[in-house]
């Protein structure tokens, strides 16, 4: 049987990340559709907002001064969800009720001291400053001993939660290892002691080679509607080289890291011709032996949460936000 055969008929995709299932229906694209249709009345573009905290010389919601940064601009969160002294405290009733304190850092990251800017109209000369502060955060942060994972995300919009407009995005580093990371980090190794082989470089090269589902590319990174797509909008930005973590990219890398990123958000914005709403994030491991570090295929969610409907079988959905998920793969 052919995929195309596959593909016209309601069928189940294996994502091999999370090893779990999709559900497809592709023959519901073919609904009508009367809902309303309209345009976003674009906000007026303000360089400098004084009642915005993350502008440079504006007081920030809890009192403290932001300074008149020209570049990036790096934070302790005024309202972190993590605290980086907390008493170890557990609670267990009958192993069904059981909690555990989190020791953890927040940070927020300016993009620019522009109000109205964002990372598809930024230059590369910016967004190439961009790059180096997380890579930056993400050194930093691995530095402390009891740090083992690092999460650098963007909410952009309401629809997605941002609480303010400025281009910023958020770094949360915390002493223990989400679920869906850990999850993958055990395909990775399952998939090389069964493959001895990477499993997103060969998704990567299987991807390249149908040519289905790329979405574009440069010499370095690769976006894609990954084939277990589950968001209406979802792309997964892959590195052409083996890379443990971000820290790895190398000077032109950088620049490329921050090309591809500015290419997906356009595609974004002119998709619904406003500025996108999305979620991205980068998640980052720390506290691995040296050994396991460099045999890792780690996988990072990128800023942005998704681009084109490339995956037909999710054009049906009427939600207008998206994932972008940018990854990592260790060298063998």
């Amino acid at each position: 049987m052919s995929f195309d055969e596959l593909n016209r008929a309601p069928h189940r995709r294996f994502n091999p990340l999370l090893r779990e299932w999709v559900l497809v229906s592709p023959h519901r694209t073919q609904r009508p559709w009367l809902g309303k249709v309209e345009r976003l009345q674009k906000p007026p573009a303000v360089t400098f907002d004084s009642n915005c905290y993350l502008c440079p010389g504006n007081k920030r919601a809890g009192g403290a001064q932001t300074p008149p940064y020209t570049e990036t601009y790096v934070f302790d969160n005024d309202y972190p969800a993590m605290l980086p002294e907390v008493a170890s405290l557990q609670f267990d009733m009958a192993g069904l009720l059981v909690g555990k304190a989190e020791q953890g850092i927040c940070r927020v990251m300016c993009f620019s001291p522009r109000h109205d800017l964002t990372v598809s109209r930024m230059s590369l000369l910016e967004l190439r400053g961009v790059v180096n502060g997380w890579v930056e955060q993400f050194s930093a942060l691995g530095q402390i001993p009891w740090i083992r994972h690092v999460q650098i995300f963007e909410n952009r919009g309401e629809m997605m939660g941002a609480s303010n407009p400025h281009p910023h995005c958020q770094i949360w580093a915390n002493a223990s290892l989400p679920n869906l990371p850990t999850r993958e980090l055990a395909s990775f190794r399952e998939y090389r002691a069964e493959k001895h082989s990477c499993l997103l470089c060969d998704y990567l090269q299987l991807e390249l080679q149908l040519n289905q589902r790329v979405v574009c590319q440069n010499d370095a990174f690769a976006v894609l509607v990954p084939f277990w797509a589950v968001w209406p909008f979802e792309s997964l930005v892959l590195s052409k080289r083996h890379l443990a973590s971000i820290d790895q990219v190398s000077g032109e890398e950088r620049d490329l890291l921050g090309d591809i990123m500015r290419r997906i958000t356009i595609r974004y914005d002119n998709l619904f011709e406003t500025a996108f709403p999305y979620s991205m994030g980068f998640p980052v491991l720390h506290g691995i032996p040296p050994e396991a570090h460099r045999r890792r295929c780690v996988r990072r969610v990128a800023s942005a949460r998704a681009l084109l409907s490339a995956s037909p079988a999710l054009r049906h959905n009427s939600k207008i936000h998206g994932r972008l998920r940018t990854a990592w793969h260790s060298a063998a």
